[in-house]
């Protein structure tokens, strides 16, 4: 038989090991709905950005970018 004080323990700690696992698919969760909701870059960034470089972007410039930033999300 366990004592009292290394059972506390032992329920502290799976409690908070359970506790960070849930956190983390939680948060996962939510920021993968917000990503998707709000992508950090959009076509009229990436327009603006190349006109900042002194090129004129066409729109296959455009959805080349877009795929490429879409592949590494």
């Amino acid at each position: 038989m366990m004592s009292p004080m290394v059972q506390d323990i032992l329920i502290l700690v799976v409690g908070l090991l359970l506790g960070a696992v849930i956190g983390f698919f939680v948060s996962r969760y939510f920021m993968k709905d917000y990503l998707k909701k709000n992508p950090p870059i959009n076509e009229e960034m990436i327009k603006a950005l190349m006109m900042q470089m002194g090129r004129k972007p066409n729109q296959k410039q455009i959805n080349q970018m877009m795929k490429a930033m879409e592949k590494y999300q």
